[in-house]
């Protein structure tokens, strides 16, 4: 088994971009691969909000994602630190990825400004979490406690000990020995390094899915992580989803800037 920490914030620009391959390399190698989600802060406070929106819609031209900047010129954020707490807590009740996914999308396509407890406990029940659960742990110190853990963690990989560009992925194989993927890389590279940490894709269950098994698995996809969990490069993934759509078996639930965001009928 190889341990992946993944150095992130829920709004990061950078670690949407990266969705498409991260969605693929934990699909192909399924069973091989266990990811703790570290929380780097961003964004202790939001400055430039207008310089940020250009960060998004630079990360989604080359990535194929959606996203509607309007969040970000008109009603910021005051801080990514809030959102970062907020996954720490809900860690305490599993695997926190679903909810890392929920922030994701409210910050990149959902216009919702998660800095706010109340706004951040709305978003718990989607990701399949109690949310008195989540207020509680995200009032306590205990949580302040591990995000700074967090913090000091992430930026062990920086330099001078500041935050790392994110997202980090750092791949520990059973050597010990530490692999270390900065920046949203293509799919082939970080393949390449969980090889070189030791994750094989020989024995995984990671066969290819059809386009409503990925929808239902994963929940709302864009075109972009459908082709990539799919095997659908260039059209033939947004052919497959819309030849779905017309047969009412999935559809849209947002489209900006010509990419959409998947769901089931």
């Amino acid at each position: 088994m190889v341990r992946v920490e993944y150095l992130t914030d829920p709004a990061c620009p950078e670690a949407w971009a990266l969705e498409p391959a991260r969605r693929r390399l934990e699909h192909e190698f399924a069973g091989e691969l266990s990811i703790r989600w570290v929380m780097a802060g961003l964004w202790r406070e939001v400055r430039d909000a207008q310089a940020i929106a250009v960060q998004w819609l630079e990360a989604a031209a080359r990535s194929g994602m959606p996203v509607d900047v309007r969040l970000w010129l008109s009603d910021p954020p005051r801080s990514s630190y809030p959102a970062c707490m907020a996954v720490c807590a809900a860690a305490e009740q599993g695997d926190p990825g679903a909810y890392l996914r929920r922030l994701r999308e409210g910050f990149a396509v959902g216009r919702r400004r998660l800095d706010t407890a109340d706004a951040l406990v709305c978003e718990a029940a989607g990701a399949g979490l109690d949310a008195e659960r989540l207020r509680i742990d995200l009032a306590s110190h205990a949580i302040l406690e591990r995000f700074d853990a967090d913090l000091r963690h992430a930026r062990s990989y920086g330099a001078k000990d500041t935050t790392p560009a994110l997202p980090t992925l750092v791949f520990v194989g059973e050597d010990g020995a530490e692999h270390v993927v900065r920046g949203a890389r293509g799919y082939d590279e970080l393949r390449a390094t969980a090889e070189a940490a030791g994750a094989s894709t020989l024995g995984s269950d990671g066969a290819q899915l059809a386009v409503e098994a990925a929808l239902e698995r994963h929940g709302p996809l864009a075109t972009a992580e459908i082709a990539a969990l799919c095997a659908l490069p260039g059209p033939r993934a947004a052919a497959a989803l819309w030849a779905a759509a017309t047969e009412w078996r999935v559809r849209v639930i947002g489209e900006l800037a010509g990419a959409q965001l998947w769901a089931r009928a």
